[in-house]
């Protein structure tokens, strides 16, 4: 069920209410009770996963990240 952004128009008092989508019925601010309520604009919730790191090795063989590729040269790493 979505959520929508309401606020009073007597009190300004902004509130969240979860409810189909084809609207509620008799809608009143939680604060003052007043009827005069109205739906508001708000910004879809977004999920935000973290960064996973790529597999693989470095140019010598490593699974950490070299601080300043290339890490080697002549077979020697330069960690």
């Amino acid at each position: 069920m979505p959520i929508y952004d309401y606020a009073c128009g007597d009190c300004g008092h902004r509130f969240e209410l979860k409810h189909e989508m084809d609207g509620a019925s008799d809608l009143k601010c939680p604060s003052c009770g007043s009827s005069s309520v109205s739906k508001q604009i708000s910004m879809p919730g977004l999920i935000r996963t973290a960064a996973k790191s790529q597999g693989g090795q470095t140019c010598c063989g490593r699974t950490e990240r070299c601080d300043e590729p290339p890490c080697s040269s002549g077979g020697q790493c330069h960690r």
